[in-house]
């Protein structure tokens, strides 16, 4: 995963589009913070699958039902709609093939909830015109030489990607650099601009 817990606005939009008592798979749920609060504040009956092993453990401490697995090569082996959720949470950027993995999501769940860093923000823009070099921020902290995120994408490209696949965006937020929503009605190319990340709710 690419953020760090301390900076993770997007878990309260994510756990306020959750249903109370729904059946959810968090895939690649890092320490399980995600679900432990929402089985604390929805009672959710949550499921997790993580890469790491150090992740797996500690959601595990936690007292969460989280096994080791890969969202690019494990996500076949789930049955069709065996989850009213599956969330994907600042992971998207990580996999190897994002479109075939949204695809996934939406097999396995009746909704779907991504979340994920939007790279045409305009300090990204800005800094990759200044400086001539890949953006190094607090959401994407990484170097490009040591960095786990394997697509960068923007708000427009996701909303694209969902187009080619048949998703239906039932939802969508953008949160701007102090975490506040960015209002609803504003067109998608003000949030590419202004959202420094993005949560979308989806459906078949």
């Amino acid at each position: 995963m690419s953020l760090n817990t301390a900076s993770r606005v997007d878990f309260d939009v994510i756990a306020s589009l959750v249903n109370p008592g729904a059946r959810v798979l968090d895939v690649g749920c890092g320490d399980g913070e995600l679900l432990e609060l929402l089985q604390n504040t929805k009672n959710v009956d949550g499921r997790g699958v993580e890469l790491s092993q150090k992740g797996v453990n500690e959601s595990v401490a936690r007292g969460l039902s989280v096994i080791q697995g890969d969202a690019d090569s494990d996500l076949k082996y789930y049955p069709d709609a065996g989850f009213d959720y599956v969330i994907l949470s600042q992971t998207l950027q990580a996999t190897r093939n994002p479109k075939n993995v949204l695809t996934e999501l939406l097999r396995i769940g009746e909704k779907a909830i991504v979340s994920f860093p939007n790279f045409g923000h305009w300090r990204m823009r800005a800094s990759l015109l200044v400086n001539g070099r890949m953006p190094v921020t607090e959401e994407l902290p990484y170097s490009w030489y040591d960095t786990p995120n394997i697509h960068f994408c923007t708000i427009n490209d996701f909303v694209d990607m969902t187009r080619e696949i048949g998703a239906q965006v039932e939802t969508a937020v953008a949160l701007n650099a102090f975490g506040q929503r960015i209002g609803f009605n504003m067109p998608w190319g003000f949030w590419n601009l202004f959202g420094q990340q993005a949560v979308f709710l989806l459906r078949r």
